[in-house]
């Protein structure tokens, strides 16, 4: 920043500015953290000169303050991929089953849109395309917030969900399936060649409630990438240009997801999570019957409670799935 040409490029100084913004915030958080724990040492010493044994308790809770902060603290070290900090494009699909299936895509939804409101995280819909008589068959939404990608990518996979259908009159058992694509909101000074002749562009009539304008004129977008069969599509401005540029985004950060995979499988250095979206090949279980329990099989954490889950508690899985795959990648490193 003491360079005199530091300012010449609003761009580049930009990105410096938040990189040392967040390396001061982290550094300052680990600072204060040393403080208190040494101030609670100190009273833990008093409390037990004095035999005071409310003071032995108060240093119990400050503890256990301090252990949620540096869990949070250590969170953050855990997203150190270049990615992590952007923001994220989710998009999830109703898997084969019609009603029963769209259900539990709607469900997976609110459960995510609940996760984003307790981050304090942005969320704006992209695309949604709502069920026959129930459900949505497949959304798409924006997620903006500190390393809202980081997080969400351990979201990326197929959900499976068992319980007596709501739609069944007969009440049997249904299992049930939605996939849930999880790629970073690429940055628009990112340069991602798109060739116009590789481009198919259909509009159509946006679909639901949207006024008058959205439903009689043709705003909706949709995109194929006839190279790889990427299909993108945003209906939710009334703008067919805006839903366009938005098309367009979306679809230049799957492209570099896409590649980015590509070259992460050449390396050998991770698996590449959207080859492994499969029905059948589920990340995680969600049991309502006959018996209660959410349970994800890639690291084995299992919670009772799948109410609070579908409410938006899932920060263990999360961070149980972000600290499997650091241990993993520094195993490899080990063994390279």
């Amino acid at each position: 920043m003491a360079k005199q040409d530091f300012w010449d490029s609003p761009d580049s100084s930009r990105d410096v500015l938040k990189e040392r913004s967040e390396l001061n915030e982290m550094i300052g958080t680990w600072r204060n953290l040393l403080g208190e724990l040494e101030d609670n040492e100190l009273l833990f010493e008093m409390a037990v000169e004095e035999d005071d044994e409310q003071n032995v308790i108060e240093v119990r809770r400050k503890l256990r303050e301090l252990q949620k902060k540096y869990r949070d603290l250590e969170l953050r070290q855990m997203l150190s991929d270049e990615n992590d900090n952007k923001s994220a494009i989710v998009s999830i699909n109703a898997g084969a089953g019609g009603t029963e299936a769209q259900d539990w895509t709607e469900m997976l939804l609110r459960m995510y849109l609940r996760w984003c409101e307790r981050k304090g995280f942005k969320v704006e819909m992209v695309d949604l395309l709502e069920g026959d008589e129930a459900g949505i068959k497949n959304v798409t939404f924006t997620v903006s917030g500190p390393y809202a990608h980081g997080m969400l990518k351990a979201e990326s996979g197929v959900h499976r969900l068992v319980r007596i259908s709501p739609f069944d009159a007969s009440g049997r058992r249904h299992t049930s399936f939605a996939a849930v694509l999880v790629f970073p909101e690429i940055d628009d000074r990112i340069d991602i060649e798109v060739k116009q002749s590789d481009l198919r562009v259909d509009t159509y009539r946006a679909s639901g409630a949207g006024g008058q304008h959205v439903n009689k004129t043709s705003s909706a977008v949709r995109i194929t990438h006839l190279p790889t069969g990427i299909v993108v599509q945003c209906q939710n401005e009334k703008s067919q240009h805006r839903n366009r540029d938005i098309a367009m985004k979306i679809l230049k950060s799957r492209l570099y997801e896409r590649e980015r995979r590509v070259q992460q499988a050449k390396m050998q250095e991770t698996h590449d999570n959207l080859d492994e979206i499969a029905w059948g090949n589920q990340i995680r279980s969600y049991v309502m019957q006959p018996y209660r329990l959410v349970k994800d099989h890639r690291t084995n954490v299992e919670k009772g409670n799948v109410d609070a889950v579908m409410d938006g508690d899932l920060d263990d899985f999360i961070e149980a799935y972000l600290l499997g795959s650091m241990t993993t990648r520094e195993g490899t490193s080990g063994a390279a």
